[in-house]
């Protein structure tokens, strides 16, 4: 897939922008501060109906107005679609091909992007939220059904912790309740975890070719997803569902004296290993920034056998973190093969003889030129 068209209105810097891209690479060139980071702002919002940057939609409208719309046309192997995403006050309206969405859920996943930013390297060395969130928002890019797990799974979970807090207080005692809702979230959960170890076996697999290259077949990158589940109830979806009500039933006491829910999908977390020690531990900076390049290269390649189609690669400003080696490699994974976004304050350090035919647009204050 490809953006053919960019329009916004009043998005951050932007009072409006209408743009054609190239379907290869597009560098957005230009000083800091200028736009170049809110105009991949702008298309991962418009994939993902959210911004990395932000968790408050009123940082994403520009100063005195009262509302942001952002359109864009995506060409696709079944078709072109129109999509438009309107931010106010009262929240986001999103449509395809001029049709309202009942729910943003059922929009996600029209348009698939792949950000690498220089903090992308906190997949690797961050906290475990981090992993989760990324496993999150790159699954549910790539499956509709994993998208609305997550979101019944976070549902039910909020309900379960503001009653395990009345149950702390003595202000409920009705257990029967709390085992109601733990078969909910069992259930939500299993399915959670079923695709999160399916998806990251994939992912396992294209990260470790590619980091092995990397490397020069030097080290061999591996996954390990860590849960509170022994290595059994992992084998099926029914063991996971059962091994889930029994962690929740054990933990029960003492996730009452907590107040909160200690076990399930949103504590678990993702560890990558070298030759079988851990990166995020014992890992030196080059070889946490291999695992994180190779990691984002091959969600290209998982994207693509997801949902028939490559993604948006998004990059901001990440070839000046990488040494020549890893950003030529980045390079030549990327040529003619998916549209970029690339934004730079110069091209003296890019590898440009690995850039084929870029469109260059000069960034100004909010202002696209073609250079």
């Amino acid at each position: 897939m490809r953006i053919s068209k960019l329009e916004l209105d009043h998005f951050r810097n932007y009072e409006h922008l209408v743009v054609d891209f190239d379907r290869g690479v597009n560098v957005l060139l230009g000083d800091n501060a200028q736009g170049k980071t809110n105009l991949l702002e702008s298309i991962y919002v418009l994939a993902l109906t959210k911004s990395h940057r932000t968790n408050n939609n009123s940082d994403l409208i520009q100063w005195k107005q009262p509302n942001s719309r952002l359109k864009t046309l995506v060409e696709k192997n079944s078709g072109n679609l129109n999509l438009e995403l309107d931010l106010g006050k009262k929240g986001k309206r999103a449509k395809v091909n001029h049709i309202e969405q009942a729910k943003l859920s059922d929009y996600v996943g029209q348009l698939n992007v792949i950000l690498f930013a220089p903090e992308d390297l906190s997949i690797v060395k961050g906290a475990p939220q981090v992993r989760r969130r990324f496993m999150d928002i790159e699954f549910g890019q790539m499956s509709n059904q994993y998208l609305y797990n997550t979101v019944q799974y976070q549902r039910v979970l909020k309900q379960r912790n503001k009653y395990l807090k009345l149950l702390q207080l003595h202000r409920a005692t009705d257990l029967v309740y709390l085992d109601v809702l733990s078969d909910q979230l069992a259930a939500y959960g299993s399915k959670v975890i079923a695709q999160r170890l399916m998806l990251l076996k994939k992912l396992e697999h294209w990260s470790a070719e590619i980091h092995s290259t990397i490397s020069q077949k030097q080290e061999h990158l591996t996954f390990k997803y860590m849960t509170s589940l022994k290595q059994k109830q992992l084998e099926s979806i029914n063991a996971i569902y059962d091994g889930l009500k029994r962690v929740f039933h054990d933990e029960r006491d003492r996730e009452i004296k907590m107040g909160t829910t200690i076990a399930g999908p949103h504590r678990d977390d993702l560890k990558f290993q070298i030759n079988q020690n851990d990166v995020q531990t014992f890992g030196s900076q080059g070889q946490q920034r291999t695992t994180a390049l190779s990691v984002k290269l091959a969600e290209i390649d998982l994207m693509k056998s997801e949902t028939g189609e490559y993604p948006v690669l998004l990059l901001d400003d990440v070839l000046s973190e990488l040494d020549d080696a890893r950003q030529t490699h980045l390079l030549k994974a990327i040529q003619d093969k998916v549209q970029t976004f690339l934004t730079t304050t110069s091209l003296s350090g890019i590898a440009k003889d690995l850039i084929h035919d870029p469109k260059v647009f000069q960034v100004t204050n909010g202002v696209l030129k073609v250079d």
